[in-house]
């Protein structure tokens, strides 16, 4: 059997941006047919929410959409998910950073930002909401759902698989 395809999607606390974005990754997983081919998870740069639930504006606006992300707690990056997992998005550059001081070199062809899947997006940032009003997580919703359906579309055509959004 194909070992699955492990993505790891990184903001800075764990508890906004990336926690949408592995909720939006499982659901059109599941939608797709894939869900049993790619593996989502999420962390931050930061430990300073380890063990928290993602924010409740991003909980509210994932739950609207169909996304359950109320399990989640955050966690930190740790050295051993550059050997873990076979794709590391970054939400920003900030977060890239930190993430290529930290990995080893040979594994510095995983990493990538998360709007590069987004057609038209590459170079796009994915913006931190935390400070601002519950618009701001429907936007980094709406990002993450473009980004991961073009991640999505490229692995659906990879393995042959129908993609449905």
């Amino acid at each position: 059997m194909v070992s699955a395809l492990r993505i790891l999607f990184v903001c800075m606390g764990n508890i906004c941006r990336s926690p949408l974005a592995e909720g939006v990754g499982r659901g059109l997983a599941q939608r797709a047919g894939l869900a049993v081919r790619i593996e989502f998870a999420s962390a931050g740069t930061l430990g300073s929410h380890a063990g928290e639930a993602p924010d409740e504006r991003a909980q509210r606006v994932a739950a609207r959409r169909g996304y359950d992300i109320s399990r989640q707690r955050a966690r930190q990056v740790e050295v051993a998910d550059f050997q873990r997992f076979d794709r590391i998005f970054a939400m920003d550059r900030a977060n890239l950073s930190a993430l290529q001081r930290i990995c080893p070199p040979e594994h510095h062809g995983k990493l990538a930002l998360l709007l590069d899947c987004a057609g038209g997006e590459v170079g796009r940032e994915v913006p931190d909401p935390y400070y601002g009003n519950e618009a701001g997580f429907e936007n980094v919703l709406d990002l993450c759902e473009a980004a991961v359906q073009g991640l999505i579309a490229g692995c659906a055509a990879q393995h042959g698989a129908p993609f449905e959004a």
